[in-house]
């Protein structure tokens, strides 16, 4: 199976060539922000190609200095641009909630650009367009004998790295041809049916206390431009990226251990509902730091890599109240209730609680669904007094998903 695959490593720049990275960033944030511009005056679906060709025109008279840096940074951020809008008008004809592009900000961060055309990869260094041979401080991670199709540059934290895209061809592995739950959660991040737990970092816990004493003494600083506000950005936008890759490490180590070595044919998730959840502000937080999104994303692409199948649980499917034994639910289960003992007197069973959900996602079917303990019990009784059934499920959003 033929994939398209992205390698990101660090770049080890030189003052000079820091400069033309920098320059680089700017000339594609201006040209995005340029063409949202115009878009907006002119009132009409943007063509990249088209704002292109203006931007050709008076590109000589307005901004010479655009000849300092190469096309393409302008022509990858006018598609970006066009991008930005079909999903916009996308989410308006599926009643998605899609947002209307925005006008890129220096402050927010200095942003990246994808440069295509010819970029040749050697084990320690990189060409690309315009900015020539760029040392690597990681070696051979980059193949060299891939077909490349494009490579993106991007700043983080005062850190350069580049993702090169690649066409790639992967081997279908074999499989044990066993289904795997997995149940997601705050305290644990990830508990598989077969007993397996991936703890949470909690990566913004660590840091959580030094982050307020750095946001306090910046905010001391009256004046936004000095040196020194600058400098205490740069060390929190350290932290943030740290913070970052903790959650990465983890979740990459987790999902490649349940892909790799267990091989499942098929794995099973909870189809979470994170935005209910986070609108309950004691779990907030906590909710954010679990990266759950994160985790459902990385384990599907590596499982369809891999050559199998990824499902999902309905989304008011009771996984933690209902017996993985025997079916039954357990009503009254509350938060605090880490052990789940079954209710039906004849079954007995007494299991960990995200063991037992992730046995039940792992035997999830559609026919499971049913009225169950995340809400769908209370709809079915707020119909027959005709209470508004979205009102109900709001109440219900935090039924198992600790």
């Amino acid at each position: 199976m033929k994939i398209q695959r992205a390698y990101k490593t660090e770049l080890d720049p030189n003052n000079v060539q820091r400069t033309a990275l920098l320059k680089h960033a700017g000339c594609a944030r201006f040209a995005y922000n340029w063409g949202l511009n115009r878009v907006k005056e002119e009132i009409s679906k943007p063509n990249a190609m088209q704002l292109h060709r203006e931007l050709n025109a008076v590109k000589e008279a307005e901004f010479p200095w655009m000849y300092e840096v190469s096309k393409c940074a302008m022509q990858e951020a006018l598609r970006d641009l066009q991008k930005g809008f079909q999903n916009f008008f996308r989410g308006c004809k599926e009643k998605l909630k899609i947002g209307f592009p925005k006008f890129k900000s220096k402050s927010k961060g200095i942003g990246g650009f994808r440069l295509t055309g010819t970029i040749n990869v050697e084990d320690k260094r990189i060409q690309l367009p315009r900015l020539g041979w760029l040392r690597l401080k990681e070696h051979g991670y980059i193949p060299t004998d891939k077909h490349i199709l494009s490579a993106t540059v991007s700043e983080q934290a005062g850190r350069w790295f580049v993702s090169v895209l690649v066409n790639e061809e992967i081997v279908r592995q074999e499989t044990t041809g066993e289904i795997l739950g997995i149940d997601l959660g705050i305290k644990t991040m990830a508990t598989c049916s077969d007993g397996t737990k991936y703890e949470n970092p909690k990566a913004l816990a660590q840091y959580e206390k030094k982050l307020k004493r750095l946001q306090r003494h910046m905010m001391k600083h009256q004046d936004k431009g000095s040196n020194r506000r600058k400098k205490t950005q740069r060390v929190i936008a350290k932290i943030w990226m740290k913070i970052a890759n903790i959650r990465k490490d983890a979740v990459q180590k987790a999902t490649s251990e349940i892909v790799k070595t267990k091989r499942p044919a098929l794995i099973m998730l909870e189809n979470l509902n994170v935005k209910g959840m986070v609108k309950n502000h004691c779990l907030a937080k906590s909710v954010h730091d679990a990266t759950m999104r994160q985790f459902r994303t990385t384990i599907k692409y590596k499982q369809t890599w891999a050559g199998w199948e990824t499902g999902y649980a309905d989304r008011w499917y009771a996984s933690s109240k209902t017996c993985s034994d025997c079916g039954a639910v357990k009503e009254d289960l509350t938060l605090g209730d880490r052990i789940f003992v079954c209710p039906n007197a004849a079954c007995g069973l007494v299991k960990d609680r995200d063991w037992n959900a992730a046995i039940s996602i792992g035997k999830y079917t559609p026919s499971s669904g049913g009225i169950n303990g995340r809400g769908d019990a209370k709809v079915h009784a707020a119909r027959q007094v005709g209470v508004d059934e979205t009102t109900i499920r709001e109440t219900a959003i935090c039924g198992s998903f600790i």
